[in-house]
């Protein structure tokens, strides 16, 4: 019977999964490298992820710090509007990523999960009975299992498979940041527009207070190295890049007062396994859609949920992370499978360009509110039930 849990990474999947253990009877402690808050710019809860939240009885305060985003319209280079579609309906929300790392922090916290920072993880040993997380201070902490829940450059990922592949490059680059009002932005509250620039794609939204919350996405042909782009000054290469572009990006530009710095856009798929006998990986250690999926916070607060009933209901580790791995896969690779596909548009040359803009408005009318999209907004974790 599996009876205590390391949690490598604070992030959102962590304090998300440490809670869902705890709902199943499973005493977790939550270990993260940070010594400070995380920072960042901010992200969509869809109706999934904040249904998610709700099993675990953790979306008020996380709601609390959201706002309803219900669709998007996409506009080509000229500003003629390509077509809508939607984010989950008025059942979405969106959020400062560090609003959300607070929330979920502060959660765990008052349910006396214990969350240890300055942690930075290290290596591991896994024994027939346990396994032990190894820190960068030469402290250690021993558990039945160990769950990585530390992000798209997952250390635990590595620990546990040395022959794992990086992250997937996806040919961008991306920031973001946070306006004062700007009189040029006319989108109502709570709804995305996003422009097919000819050199970059810009996206935006106003959020309470008329604050305008930005995002950009520039093709770079090389992949950069870990916090190669966060020392450099991008706002006079955005103005550049959106010169000429409809929209007001060089408006919202310049009336930005927080700037969230530059990184490759990356994802994580086809990983030979998420687990070991004894460690198992969760949210953008297993498996990183690109942010156009919309879907990454929210994927990450499920794992945990189907992990703790896996762990719940088999004895054995490594039964309980083979039936957590079967049953989330299909679900994330097809997720992760058609954000890559997104973002193929977003990098469009001249000719593609004219393709996209011909067929984009079909596709949006044969997708809105479809099958597809149902199957992932409508996912409910049914935690009653048997793993």
């Amino acid at each position: 019977m599996i009876r205590t849990a390391i949690v490598v990474g604070g992030g959102i999947a962590g304090p998300a999964t440490a809670m869902a253990l705890r709902k199943a009877g499973i005493d977790a402690t939550v270990y993260e490298a940070a010594s400070t808050p995380r920072g960042g710019a901010f992200l969509t809860l869809a109706p999934n992820g904040v249904d998610a939240l709700r099993v675990l009885d953790a979306d008020g305060a996380a709601l609390a710090a959201a706002f309803p985003t219900p669709g998007i319209t996409l506009r080509s280079t000229t500003g003629k509007v390509l077509g809508t579609t939607s984010t989950g309906g008025p059942r979405s929300f969106t959020l400062r990523r560090a609003a959300l790392y607070r929330a979920l922090h502060d959660e765990a916290v008052a349910r006396d999960i214990p969350v240890v920072t300055g942690k930075r993880f290290v290596g591991l040993t896994e024994t027939a009975s346990g396994v032990r997380a190894s820190f960068a201070d030469g402290s250690t902490a021993s558990a039945d299992v160990l769950i990585g829940a530390d992000g798209i450059h997952s250390a635990v990922r590595q620990a546990m498979d040395p022959a794992a592949p990086p992250p997937v490059y996806a040919g961008l680059v991306g920031n973001g940041g946070f306006a004062g009002p700007v009189a040029e932005v006319s989108a109502p509250a709570g709804h995305y527009e996003m422009i097919f620039g000819r050199r970059a794609f810009f996206g935006y939204l106003v959020a309470p207070g008329d604050e305008v919350w930005w995002f950009a996405n520039v093709p770079h042909r090389a992949a950069p190295a870990r916090g190669e782009l966060a020392g450099v000054d991008w706002v006079p290469r955005l103005r550049e890049l959106f010169a000429g572009d409809a929209g007001p990006a060089l408006a919202v530009l310049d009336a930005t007062t927080e700037l969230v710095p530059m990184d490759a856009i990356s994802s994580v798929r086809g990983l030979r396994s998420w687990h070991s006998r004894r460690v198992v990986l969760v949210g953008d250690a297993a498996h990183a859609p690109t942010p156009t999926s919309g879907q990454g916070a929210s994927l990450s607060i499920e794992d945990g949920l189907v992990l703790a009933k896996c762990l719940r209901d088999h004895a054995e580790p490594a039964d309980a992370f083979a039936r957590y791995e079967a049953g989330r896969r299909p679900r994330v690779e097809a997720i992760i499978k058609a954000a890559a596909r997104n973002n193929s548009s977003k990098a469009a040359g001249p000719v593609g360009r004219v393709v996209r803009d011909a067929v984009l408005p079909a596709i949006l009318r044969m997708t809105a509110g479809g099958a597809a999209q149902r199957k992932v907004f409508d996912y409910h974790v049914d935690w009653a039930s048997a793993a």
